[in-house]
Parts: structure tokens; sequence; C-alpha cells
């Protein structure tokens, strides 16, 4: 008999975090490579893991390492606060030999970083500070192009929550993963979209029960970007002069959230 692990950690670019432990099944989040997760259940080959965020989902075997009791201190980590370099889209050559495209946001271990670029920890901090300024910069140009995949979370592909969790994370900014998880952080914003700050977070229904179903974040007063399937995915949206897309997000509307206090 098999004994479950306590923890895995993604040793594919991309590990699929699916809604049911079947091949077939939605596509619920991601878990970056070299991200590790704790295993709460397993069912033949499939884990359900529950990441650093507190988000739980099932993953094949075969896109995970299993950890030992030796990694644990690791598995307890944020990734995002890794010691280790983070690919910002990069390449890395294992121990092996073997090169493989790496997403932002992924840890890069055990090979090095032969193309694009990754950063330490104390570099990420200085070209990713958590002002609002260099978040929405990061949100407009490192999605820029990107196309909308539900569940996904880097630029090759990613839902509105996704999009947003990977960027505050950039900028050690620890937010839930789904946009009705979103909606409970920060302080609301009085006055709605009227009184708007770069890097402050929208947050639309289009349900009849209210519950939160999209994210956007303004990028000024008057601007807001978001991932979005009415789009196709990236999408800078103005309030000033809105076209039919834009009237119809904003009459689903519900508030607006700050993150950065002050």
């Amino acid at each position: 008999m098999t004994v479950r692990p306590r923890h895995v950690r993604a040793r594919t670019p991309i590990a699929p975090i699916l809604k049911e432990p079947r091949a077939a099944a939605t596509q619920e989040n991601q878990l970056l490579f070299g991200h590790a997760a704790s295993v709460v259940e397993s069912a033949d080959s499939w884990y359900r893991i529950r990441g650093a965020d507190g988000y739980e989902g099932w993953v094949h075997s075969g896109y995970v390492e299993r950890l030992s009791g030796s990694d644990d201190r690791e598995t307890s980590d944020w990734g995002w606060e890794s010691d280790h370099e983070l690919s910002l889209g990069c390449i890395l050559r294992d121990e092996n030999g073997v090169t493989i495209d790496l997403p932002l946001g992924a840890i890069v271990r055990g090979g090095k970083c032969i193309g694009g670029r990754s950063l330490d920890l104390a570099h990420r901090r200085e070209l990713f500070p958590p002002d609002a300024d260099a978040i929405v910069a990061s949100a407009t140009g490192l999605f820029q192009g990107t196309y909308y995949q539900w569940g996904g979370i880097t630029p090759w592909g990613a839902d509105c929550s996704g999009m947003v969790q990977t960027v505050f994370a950039l900028h050690g900014i620890r937010l839930l993963r789904d946009a009705w998880q979103q909606a409970t952080q920060g302080v609301t914003v009085e006055g709605g979209s009227a009184n708007l700050r770069a890097a402050d977070l929208l947050f639309f229904s289009d349900r009849e029960d209210g519950r939160i179903t999209h994210v956007a974040m303004a990028v000024s007063a008057r601007r807001l970007v978001h991932l979005a399937l009415g789009r196709g995915g990236h999408c800078i949206e103005s309030l000033d002069q809105p076209d039919e897309y834009v009237t119809s997000l904003m009459e689903r509307f519900k508030f607006a959230r700050r993150i950065l206090a002050g």
C-alpha cells in the first residue's frame, strides 16, 4: 500500500488543479513549478491539495513530486517569498540537461536559468515594491496579450482573479484566489467607482444573489485593467468613453475595495 505524502511540489511548468479527480474535470487553479502544497486526501493517482493560499483542488500525481520530511519547512512557506529565484518567464536547464520553459511565478530550483529572466527575493522586492503604481505597471505590462483561461494564473493564460492574485503576490501582497474571496479583503472604497485610486479592485456580479463573479483593477480614477472572457483576455477599459461592453460591465458593478493602506 502506497503511503500518501504529506506534501508535494509541482515538477512541470504548470500543474493543473481540477475540481474533481479526473482528467476531464474543470481546471480551477494551478500549481506552478517549484511551488509546494499540502496533501489533504488521495484517490488512486490523484491528490487533493491545499496551496499556501488555502485553495484546494485535485492534481494528478504525474504533475508533482513527493516531498520528504526534510522538506517540511519549505512546504509551509509561501512560494512567492522563496529565497530561490523566481521566474519572470525564463528557460531552465535542469540537472539532467533538459530545458524547460517556466512561466511567471515559477520557482527556479534544481537547475539554472539559461534564458529569459529570473530574480532573487532581494531584487524582486526592489523591482516590484508594494506600491500602487508598480502594481498597476505589472498588471498592464506583464499580462499584456494574455488570453482568458478559467483557472489560469500566469501570462500563459489566466482568469480575472488569477491575474490579480499573481500581480499582488509578485509585489509581496497575499490575496485569496477567487474574486468573491478577494472581495472580502482590504477596505471598502467609499463612493465606489467615483473615488477610485490606482490598484483598487472593482467587483462585479452577474448573479441574482449578488455573489461576486468578476474582478478588475483600477489603472487610474477612470481606467481599469482586467482579464475578461468577453474581451478574450487582457484589456484596459475606459470609463470616460465606455463602449457597449464596458457599459454592460458597469451595470454589474457592486463595489470597490482598497488593498493598499494609505
